[in-house]
């Protein structure tokens, strides 16, 4: 089990943060972290280094590292979200960064933005759209048919459209992919179905509206856009994504993101 410390020093942030010790000799003598890159300097970024520790301690693959503004600490985009750790791996870190030096500043969040936006563009073709006649902004929500909120969003589709706002679908089941007996979850078959509905706007507007929908099996990337969902902070529905990459969770009124789209 991971020690709590505390940080403390000259770094011009506060952390919302947990800090978890990975010990550096027990990762040196465990199989899954190369002995060549057993050690590091605490003070360089070794971006293949952090990888393997983390690997090889928690199980975590860390897709892409990037430096912070705070001396020997490094951003970790993974699997499983973003994460934090010391250069030299021996500290994790599960929270946010703020950083003070100039206003009070998330410093993940633009590396959470540039990622949602690359992610977005692989889905594009993969998404439900509900297209605006006179488009003027263009929003992407993270949606789950068993979601009240996601419903009401729905019912004021025409509303939002009439706004000039179009909106595209992406799948997140809350339930999960898959429920503890390891079958796919409902909630994973009926996005499947809507997607692989003949008409997967009608399906998913009669999904809605609480209309049985038929059960269909095809190839589409449900499960890659819920993990996609949660890589970028998706924890719940709906989610919408805009299109500087800011991320709105909740329901909004037409009205109210509308004018929050006039204010990018």
């Amino acid at each position: 089990m991971f020690k709590k410390i505390l940080i403390a020093g000259g770094l011009a942030v506060v952390a919302a943060s947990v800090f978890f010790s990975v010990n550096e000799s027990a990762v040196a003598n465990n199989s899954l972290v190369p002995s060549s890159i057993a050690k590091s300097d605490p003070t360089q970024l070794n971006a293949e280094f952090l990888k393997a520790k983390i690997k090889g301690k928690l199980g975590i693959d860390v897709e892409k590292v990037e430096a912070t503004p705070v001396p020997g600490i490094a951003l970790l985009i993974t699997n499983q979200g973003l994460f934090y750790a010391s250069y030299n791996g021996d500290y994790f870190i599960q929270g946010k960064v703020y950083s003070l030096v100039t206003e009070v500043t998330d410093l993940a969040e633009q590396s959470l933005a540039n990622m949602r936006l690359e992610g977005l563009e692989k889905f594009k073709d993969d998404m439900i759209v509900f297209k605006a006649k006179d488009e003027k902004y263009v929003v992407t929500a993270f949606t789950d048919i068993t979601c009240g909120y996601c419903r009401k969003m729905h019912k004021q589709m025409a509303d939002y459209n009439a706004r000039g706002i179009t909106f595209r679908y992406l799948a997140y089941p809350r339930s999960g992919i898959k429920n503890r007996a390891g079958d796919y979850s409902q909630g994973f078959k009926d996005l499947r179905s809507i997607w692989c509905a003949d008409d997967p706007k009608a399906a998913m507007t009669s999904a809605k509206n609480s209309q049985s929908i038929a059960y269909r099996i095809c190839d589409k990337p449900i499960e890659s856009e819920f993990d996609f969902g949660r890589q970028v902070g998706v924890n719940g529905t709906p989610a919408i994504v805009l299109s500087n990459g800011m991320m709105v969770p909740g329901y909004q009124p037409p009205a109210k993101l509308e004018q929050l789209l006039e204010n990018l």
